[in-house]
């Protein structure tokens, strides 16, 4: 996969560069496998918008996802590498010996063809795709789909280009750098997929113009600073006013602007070993 430039014949092409979607090998995703998605706008069930800046795009069918990787020790075969709407990973359509079909994120070496397993065992080889217990990968190996709770279900490292290390294993835990470097300690019972997510040239991304971020179900942001003062408390003032408050807030008068929201007595404050950011 890579990047698609264009020559500057309008102001939008010039800074236009988007996937060439080469890795795609599927136009059509799997009807088996789709759901109805239904927008909200931004609006919750009363209609009030409790999102804003969301609206409109194109319509989409949900791609279902087989997170949890429940079929153990049943080889599967990968049959195309396809595009996903709702992700910036691409997925891939895999089908077991009894034909069942499942949608999978695709690591970054998959290809058609190959042979993927879920397991427990530790005899079985460590190539992307393959899903096992963090008990039984290896330090210093690249994980994605990541389980938080044994049998949940993978929630951490799931878009594009991500990886997650594991850097020790310590009375019943695995320490793992996440993403965001942060250092975590997750059960060994847990289980991850091996390997880095494909799709790894989604941030050299630019989407050139306003359009295309319509077409994503984005509306345009608008600052405080350049509101009334009915509308935003950093609104008002005669002409181009600055800021203003020294302590910035949101509409609705919280702090923001790298205001901290984590709880400081969450209950998963002792699984965080080192915190993003930290030296």
């Amino acid at each position: 996969m890579g990047i698609k430039k264009f020559k500057p014949t309008t102001s939008s092409l010039r800074h236009t560069a988007i996937s060439d979607f080469s890795g795609i090998t599927k136009a059509k995703p799997e009807k088996s496998l789709l759901k109805p998605l239904k927008r909200s706008g931004g609006r919750n069930n009363n209609g009030r918008i409790t999102c804003r800046y969301r609206g409109g795009g194109h319509k989409r069918m949900y791609r279902m996802i087989d997170f949890k990787r429940n079929k153990i020790d049943v080889e599967a075969e990968v049959l195309a590498i396809e595009y996903d709407p709702n992700r910036s990973a691409r997925i891939a359509l895999i089908q077991y010996p009894e034909n069942e079909k499942a949608y999978i994120i695709a690591p970054l070496t998959l290809s058609v063809g190959d042979k993927i397993v879920s397991t427990y065992k530790q005899s079985i080889e460590f190539k992307a795709g393959n899903c096992l217990p963090l008990e039984r990968i290896p330090l210093g190996t690249a994980v994605h789909n990541i389980e938080l709770k044994p049998g949940k279900g993978a929630q951490i490292a799931r878009s594009a280009g991500t990886s997650a290390q594991i850097m020790a294993k310590e009375k019943g835990f695995a320490f793992i750098r996440m993403p965001s470097s942060e250092v975590r300690k997750i059960s060994l019972e847990c289980r991850a997929t091996i390997g880095q997510i494909g799709n790894v040239e989604h941030e050299s991304q630019s989407l050139g113009k306003a359009g295309r971020m319509r077409w994503l179900g984005r509306r345009g942001q608008v600052r405080g600073v350049v509101m009334n003062p009915v509308d935003h408390p950093h609104g008002g003032g005669e002409g181009k006013a600055p800021q203003g408050n020294p302590h910035p807030v949101t509409p609705w008068g919280k702090p923001t602007k790298g205001f901290k929201t984590r709880k400081k007595k969450k209950f998963s404050n002792k699984y965080i070993i080192r915190r993003r950011g930290s030296k």
